[in-house]
């Protein structure tokens, strides 16, 4: 239960001062006296950001118990996976955190080469494509997740400056893929074809363009008078309880935790480039923030240093019975004919053993859990979501705060209801 002094009013001075006398002479908001009301915010409403619900208990605004109920949104993706071959599974993780599909692929991807023991075999062109992939889909999540939070908070005009950035970003995703929402790029060994020709100076001309949108975003918000009200000391998260409560991603680096997986258990390249990790100093709402648009220039300058290091090379590791051969070979001779029937119909073939592998998502760890008992079918797999795990800690956070603080909480969290009931 939050501490009286950390409740955060919202209420002309006045009305604030009496107000905070009165809850000073209770030990607990449970202990206020009068009837309490119970109120549904969602599952249908559109600042729980999907389908969310939560249960909330009311001591006139002042929340004084918070329930999340997850789970509208289930589909059994992991029952799913159980039932289908390692590649098969790769469209489904388009639809977990569907505004970052590109990089949902490459965590299920890394996880299966790491159970086949292949993960070092990875050509150089493919891990500098795949960062390439993981770091626009952050910039493209957290230009959605801000401008979907600006307008929480009553700013219109920063989401359509940074939905027409993403705009390009789908753009780019088109020529790559041939999808722009659910790409299914990644394969188990490499990707699914080469870049396009031309395709890195379009990259290059966007990240030059995105700076310039991050600027005029910041512009607008970082010091507006309305926003730093809505957002500052509003759902303070200390370091403690973001450890306690498993948080990962912006949202417990927002709170000074300094944990970024690409940094302390470097895959696919980033070792071997230089950025910075944004850290938060008070773990509010603002800070939520301000770590987002960092993260998206510290993206920028990922991207821009991948495309300058890019080799060339093979995008697939040279092992037909892991990838599917190419197409004329399969035409034209016996073997390759083969070894694609094989996949196709039962999929590569895993070695017994279990394995887990978390990879930095833009909401923050998504990992898997992949026991296998040989074959091509894992026997079990589990996952891990961020959105799922940080949401856990807002029956321990909204208390304490007033009905108007839940949308702005709730946007700082930019999480996706996919992902969580998965």
């Amino acid at each position: 239960m939050a501490a009286v002094q950390e409740i955060q009013f919202r209420e002309p001075a006045a009305q604030a001062e009496q107000a905070a006398q009165t809850l000073a002479q209770a030990d607990d908001l449970q202990e206020l006296s009068g009837d309490k009301m119970v109120l549904n915010v969602g599952p249908s409403h559109p600042a729980t950001h999907g389908v969310l619900r939560i249960v909330i208990e009311l001591d006139g605004e002042i929340i004084t118990k918070a329930t999340p109920d997850v789970g509208y949104l289930h589909r059994g993706d992991e029952k799913i996976a159980e039932n289908m071959t390692y590649c098969q599974f790769i469209p489904y993780t388009d639809r977990l955190d569907y505004l970052a599909p590109l990089a949902n692929n490459v965590a299920y991807a890394l996880a299966v080469e790491k159970l086949m023991g292949i993960d070092k075999q990875l050509t150089p062109r493919c891990q500098f494509i795949r960062v390439i992939c993981c770091e626009l889909a952050r910039i493209s999540s957290h230009l959605l997740g801000i401008g979907c939070y600006a307008m929480d908070v009553g700013a219109m005009t920063v989401f359509l400056h940074t939905f027409t950035e993403r705009e390009k970003i789908y753009s780019l995703c088109e020529k790559l893929t041939g999808a722009r929402f659910t790409t299914n790029f990644t394969r188990i060994g490499g990707v699914s074809r080469d870049l396009p020709p031309g395709w890195t100076n379009e990259c290059r001309k966007f990240l030059n363009e995105v700076v310039v949108n991050i600027d005029e975003t910041e512009k607008l918000l970082t010091r507006n008078r309305i926003f730093m009200d809505r957002t500052k000391d509003v759902g303070v998260i200390s370091k403690e309880v973001a450890i306690d409560y498993a948080m990962t991603g912006p949202n417990l680096r927002a709170s000074g935790v300094d944990y970024d997986l690409r940094k302390r258990h470097p895959y696919l390249v980033y070792g071997e480039l230089d950025f910075e990790v944004p850290l938060g100093e008070v773990g509010d709402c603002y800070d939520r923030y301000l770590v987002r648009m960092e993260e998206m220039r510290q993206s920028v300058r990922i991207v821009h240093q991948c495309l300058d290091k890019l080799p060339g090379g093979p995008v697939n590791i040279p092992d037909g019975k892991t990838v599917l051969p190419p197409k004329e070979k399969v035409l034209t001779k016996m073997e390759e004919l083969i070894h694609q029937f094989m996949i196709v119909t039962q999929g590569v073939n895993a070695p017994p053993g279990e394995v887990y592998f978390g990879a930095e998502n833009p909401k923050g760890e998504l990992g898997f859990y992949i026991n296998s008992r040989g074959g091509g079918t894992p026997y079990r797999l589990k996952i891990r979501s961020p959105s799922f795990v940080n949401l856990s800690v807002l029956s321990h956070l909204l208390p304490g705060h007033m009905v108007s603080d839940i949308t702005a909480i709730l946007g700082s969290f930019d999480f996706v209801m996919g992902e969580c009931d998965r």
